[in-house]
């Protein structure tokens, strides 16, 4: 059976009123170290507003010449994204994967049953990159190979340190 989104998906998802000022978004998106902040009106998804999304009204208002406390005083309302795409939980993870790369969205809100139940974003999928990727490692591992074999590699005068650990990236 493939794998589904609710298997690797956020579920404590925080999100703010469409009534919340751009500071508040701002400031939870920091302290919360998110990118992506659902809009909700009990517990419905109504829009996202991601960093980008306040950095660009931000952006905006400096060109203006309003920018002085031009985050109080507009709300999420006001640069939202409505109509949002959203996915099921039991929707297959390569489906969810491939629609996120061909739009070039970093996340995807979960809904169940018209509810907000998580959300997955570019992060999970990297998440699931590196475990299968260990996966693969360790069965490589158990089937005989060796470091001997990265001798046959045609490696950069410096990708040695990285292959031992002696070095961080």
């Amino acid at each position: 059976m493939p794998a589904v989104v609710s298997e690797i998906m956020s579920r404590n998802v925080i999100g703010l009123p469409p009534s919340a000022t751009l500071a508040e978004a701002r400031t939870l998106m920091q302290r919360q170290h998110i990118r992506h902040l659902p809009v909700l009106e009990q517990d419905k998804l109504v829009g996202l507003v991601s960093q980008r999304d306040i950095l660009a009204a931000q952006e905006s208002s400096l060109e203006k010449g309003t920018n002085g406390h031009f985050l109080q005083h507009h709300k999420l309302a006001e640069i939202m994204v409505t109509g949002v795409t959203t996915v099921s939980p039991k929707a297959g993870i390569r489906e969810a994967a491939l629609y996120l790369q061909k739009h070039k969205y970093g996340c995807l809100p979960v809904v169940d049953r018209g509810r907000l139940v998580g959300i997955v974003t570019d992060s999970d999928f990297v998440a699931v990159a590196i475990h299968l990727l260990e996966v693969l490692d360790n069965q490589l591992a158990d089937e005989g190979s060796d470091e001997a074999d990265l001798d046959d590699l045609d490696l950069a005068p410096d990708a040695q340190d990285y292959l031992d650990g002696s070095r961080d990236l």
